[in-house]
């Protein structure tokens, strides 16, 4: 069975959004479509939490979100218990978010992506595993949870 990947956008990156679930489908995935369905005028909070509620929950493994920059996108989505969205402009930026931070969505700035990088981005996101190692022990400080905050509270700094 596919794997499902629910995605979304605002207005502005409606038009690479469509794009994108017609890739997902390419590339063998099962795309749920949560909207926006024009370039209309929107907000991207709406569209985000949606996302993020099926990451959060745990519903769908991965998602993919796309406005303007990525940074409202990315904002409202980390809000999220178990939410980690990276904002990725390039296939080497998508990669590093999930190698280093096991980014479980992905965002695009659609302004500042051609739709032929966003393809690319997308792929290489898809297809990069988590590294797991040290990356693992800082992953975990980020949800901030009572194991991570105890971590925090005694392990020495580390570098590297």
């Amino acid at each position: 069975m596919a794997e499902h990947i629910p995605i979304a956008s605002d207005h502005a990156g409606f038009e690479l959004k469509q794009q994108l679930v017609a890739e997902l489908r390419a590339l063998g995935y099962e795309p749920d479509d949560l909207g926006t369905t024009s370039e209309a005028s929107t907000d991207y909070p709406d569209y985000a939490h949606k996302v993020a509620e099926q990451v959060s929950t745990g519903a769908a493994k991965r998602g993919v979100l796309l406005c303007g920059t990525g940074l409202g996108m990315s904002y409202a989505a980390n809000r999220w218990p178990h939410v980690r969205a990276g904002v990725a402009w390039t296939p080497e930026i998508a990669a590093l978010s999930r190698q280093h931070n096991d980014a479980n969505v992905l965002v695009l700035p659609a302004r500042f992506v051609s739709e032929a990088d966003g393809r690319r981005i997308l792929a290489t996101w898809l297809a990069t595993g988590f590294e797991g190692g040290r990356h693992e022990r800082r992953v975990e400080k980020i949800e901030l949870d009572e194991h991570a905050r105890d971590v925090i509270a005694h392990e020495p700094p580390h570098h590297g």
